[in-house]
């Protein structure tokens, strides 16, 4: 009977770790090293950002979401070069290990704005769902509207980098979504087990549970925060909580199904697998069609889905 379950499971997690596996491989940034780059922002700033010269006009818009004279020359030039590049069949380059997006009302990856607002949606409508069909009452409730505060905070703060990229925003953004992938992993735990269940082995163990993960979270943030800002790692992190988060919800899935027949118990593992092929899109890297959508922002988008089917 063990292995009924356990190809499928053996497969999933197999197929997690390649995929996962695999998005930690970062793209040289070589487009910002280009000396027609760097002699455009010389021209640039020279010309438009003098005190001794007329100030080039900044759209109120552009301003308020802190645009500058020298990120504004930034912008025009990464889009010049590429366009020039282009031209002579030359292929498009990262600039800082960002692709050229054409901005849209001052926000620089404007549907990765937009997809990170639809995965908002889903779990503040998922939150809406949860408090007015599962009383207060019942002893996963509070996980459950944990699940979608943080899941909200988290892209609140995708948001908010997706729209100007900056070394604060960044942080929060990595913050949150480190906070998002751990209580993700958290509840699975939880629900898994049903440390839920108010006997005095189970409180013990949900007790020590949340200490682990609480310092697991805390010892993150400080890693990154004081010691190194690093991104390997920091991938590193959330991969090993997503896989093991895949895995518990694969065999639980399977569990489920084999002791009900019900189709209802594969929904859960149906949801990792769609996650699965979402993360996916960060294997196939390629520049923004149309300086708009690239691989990352249709990660973003294809993971609406799965955060509507999780809450039903």
């Amino acid at each position: 009977m063990a292995t009924q379950w356990g190809r499928p499971w053996a497969r999933i997690f197999s197929l997690t770790v390649l995929v996962l596996a695999f998005t930690v491989v970062v793209s040289a940034s070589t487009g910002d090293k280009l000396p027609e780059f760097k002699d455009c922002l010389k021209v640039c700033n020279a010309e438009n950002c003098s005190p001794d010269k007329p100030q080039t006009p900044i759209p109120v818009l552009h301003r308020l979401l802190f645009w500058t004279c020298a990120s504004e020359c930034d912008y025009a030039c990464q889009h010049i070069v590429t366009g020039q590049r282009m031209a002579t069949g030359l292929t498009v380059e990262q600039f800082y290990g960002k692709w050229p997006f054409y901005r849209f009302l001052g926000m620089q990856e404007p549907f990765s704005v937009l997809f990170s607002l639809g995965n908002l949606w889903a779990h503040w409508d998922g939150l809406k769902k949860v408090q007015s069909r599962i009383p207060k009452s019942y002893s996963l409730r509070i996980f459950y509207d944990w699940l979608a505060y943080v899941g909200i905070s988290s892209w609140v703060f995708s948001s908010i980098f997706h729209t100007r990229d900056f070394r604060f925003t960044e942080e929060l953004d990595y913050f949150a979504a480190g906070a998002n992938v751990l209580y993700g992993l958290y509840y699975t735990v939880v629900r898994v087990f049903r440390l839920d269940k108010r006997t005095p082995r189970r409180r013990t163990t949900l007790r020590v549970w949340s200490l682990v993960c609480a310092s697991l979270f805390l010892g993150h943030v400080s890693y990154l925060k004081f010691i190194r800002w690093d991104y390997t790692y920091n991938m590193a992190a959330n991969v090993a909580a997503g896989i093991v988060q895949n895995v518990l919800w694969t065999w639980f899935s399977f569990k489920r199904y084999r002791e009900s027949r019900r189709m209802w118990a594969v929904w859960p593992g149906f949801v990792v697998a769609w996650i699965i092929f979402a993360m996916s899109m960060e294997l196939f890297d390629f520049p923004p069609w149309l300086g708009c959508i690239d691989a990352h922002s249709l990660w973003h988008l294809m993971t609406i889905g799965p955060t509507i089917l999780w809450y039903k």
